[in-house]
């Protein structure tokens, strides 16, 4: 009986630590399945972070695409003002740039309610497109236009009947001059200003635009601001179109030195400094030769009566008549 008894004592011993072995193997697997779980989370959470990064870094770009056509396209509408054939296109060009406008607002980080109901990139990219589209068609609608013009002005001018020729001055008088008239130092203009913090003559690179047919004596590019520039370079499209040959040019964007240097040479007569219209951006002069551009010249007639069309005016205090007659200076006003 004790031995059975002790028999039976191990037989339990031994079933006892063979269950617990089993409970310590299942307790074990289910903590490395419980591990493992854990781990595919980590992963799933990483790779989702990623994902996320990379939308919006994608969203970025295409944001960043379609902040580029709406500046384009604005300079385009206000460039054409009365300079297509059917204002219904520039219409369409509004109407899509509004809708670019409110994407962009949707989609901007920065905006205090957040990023509700923004468009993916997908669909950033494609308001984009349509912009571009649109852009374009005004574009081509305003070169049909300037050729139109240009015909026009040209079978005016045929059928004009031929000048008389200018009588001879009386003898012992003197012909008039057509040499400049300016009789001051030379000035140039200016470079975009590096650094430059965006006030009077202090414009940074990024704020102009080089205008693409000429340079000044130094070899430096005559800028403008971008919406000035993209303006000019459809007014001379018409000016050649009338004329034969680009608008000349003498002077545009004026640094804040520049501005300086000519007040210290000229006195009252220039800017002063910071406050010249020059150091903005938006204003001109063609070379100061009476001949060419000065008054009754048909080439200044031509910018005073069709320059407004595309945001180049000739203001007030500049004319014959004003506090500070300068035949030469045109300004944009877009």
């Amino acid at each position: 009986m004790v031995g059975g008894a002790g028999g039976a004592w191990a037989w339990t011993e031994r079933e006892d630590r063979v269950a617990a072995e089993q409970a310590a193997t299942q307790e074990r697997a289910a903590d490395a399945l419980e591990a493992q779980a854990r781990d595919a989370d980590v992963l799933q959470a990483q790779a989702a972070d990623a994902a996320a990064v990379h939308a919006a870094t994608v969203r970025a770009d295409a944001r960043a695409t379609l902040a580029a056509a709406a500046e384009h396209a604005r300079a385009t509408l206000a460039a054409t003002q009365d300079g297509v054939a059917d204002d219904a296109v520039r219409q369409s060009l509004a109407a899509v740039l509004a809708e670019a406008d409110a994407a962009l607002a949707a989609t901007d980080p920065a905006a205090a309610t957040g990023t509700t109901g923004a468009r993916s990139a997908t669909g950033l990219r494609a308001v984009t497109a349509a912009l571009a589209a649109a852009d374009a068609a005004v574009g081509a609608a305003h070169d049909a236009w300037l050729q139109a013009e240009a015909a026009a002005a040209a079978a005016a001018a045929a059928e004009r009947p031929t000048p008389k020729p200018a009588a001879e001055p009386a003898a012992g008088a003197a012909a008039p001059s057509c040499e400049t008239t300016y009789n001051g130092p030379p000035f140039y203009t200016s470079p975009a200003t590096s650094g430059g913090d965006g006030s009077n003559g202090k414009l940074p690179p990024e704020a102009l635009t080089a205008i693409s047919w000429d340079v000044d004596p130094h070899g430096t590019p005559y800028y403008l601001t971008n919406a000035a520039a993209a303006a000019l370079e459809r007014l001379n499209s018409g000016f050649r179109a009338r004329f034969g040959h680009s608008l000349d040019l003498d002077l545009t964007y004026r640094d804040y030195d520049t501005q300086v240097a000519m007040r210290a040479a000229l006195g009252s007569i220039a800017a002063t400094p910071g406050t010249s219209s020059h150091g903005t951006g938006l204003a001109l002069d063609v070379p100061e030769l009476p001949c060419e551009y000065g008054w009754d010249t048909p080439q200044r007639d031509w910018l005073v009566s069709n320059g407004p069309a595309y945001g180049w005016v000739s203001p007030s205090w500049a004319g014959r008549s004003g506090s500070n007659p300068e035949y030469w200076h045109f300004e944009y006003r877009g």
